[in-house]
């Protein structure tokens, strides 16, 4: 054989120079495989019928407190009762009344009613709040700008007090009415109408103000 023939004692064309490679490390030997594990099992017997099950409970001490690692759930808003809402304007003589849209957006002039001694303009009121399906009354408290209420702030708390007590199932809230009639008259000569002509005119745009003005802040705000 000469020399250029193949030699498996040679790594290559090279000839003599064998390269020195490292030593393959021995297989690891197999581990081998464990005996299979039995695990005992209980036999019921359903021809009775299923067994009763017992659950067992802990006593929690809660005299210190709720203990810090148990988390309570939040409690979901409560709902707000979808239905018309009544704006009510209290004057001396007058009481102006507003009336929502069913979905609670758009508040629209709905009635005047002359105040009398004998209180039927609050039993008027009660019935126009069955009439429409009422859900809410916002009544104006017409406090001082300094946010004191005055003898009108007074009386406009007390005629909620007694409509609240013809109509117990429908709450009454008073809020504050600041300028709303000013707001009123201004709105109503934008539109050309002389409110001092037409009084019955301006008492129901001041219960629209007031109305609209308790609406637009339950709006949620983008």
């Amino acid at each position: 054989m000469s020399d250029s023939e193949y030699n498996p004692e040679d790594t290559g064309p090279v000839g003599g120079r064998r390269r020195e490679l490292p030593a393959v490390p021995p297989a690891r030997p197999r581990a081998t495989p464990s005996q299979p594990q039995y695990h005992p099992t209980t036999e019921l017997d359903l021809s009775r019928g299923f067994p009763p099950v017992s659950n067992e409970t802990s006593e929690i001490d809660l005299s210190g407190g709720w203990p810090e690692h148990l988390k309570v759930p939040p409690r979901p808003p409560a709902q707000r009762a979808a239905g018309r809402v009544l704006g009510v304007d209290v004057g001396t003589v007058r009481v102006g009344l507003a009336l929502s849209d069913p979905t609670g957006t758009l508040a629209s002039p709905l009635d005047t009613l002359r105040r009398a001694k004998d209180k039927a303009d609050l039993d008027r009121l009660a019935a126009l709040v069955v009439e429409h399906e009422v859900t809410e009354v916002v009544v104006g408290e017409p406090v001082h700008l300094s946010g004191a209420a005055g003898t009108s702030a007074a009386d406009a708390a007390d005629y909620a007090q007694e409509l609240a007590d013809r109509i117990p199932d429908v709450p009454v809230i008073l809020i504050d009415e600041r300028l709303s009639t000013v707001t009123a008259a201004s709105h109503l000569r934008e539109g050309g109408i002389d409110s001092r002509k037409q009084r019955a005119v301006i008492d129901q745009a001041a219960a629209v103000v007031i109305l609209q003005q308790f609406l637009d802040s339950r709006r949620p705000r983008a």
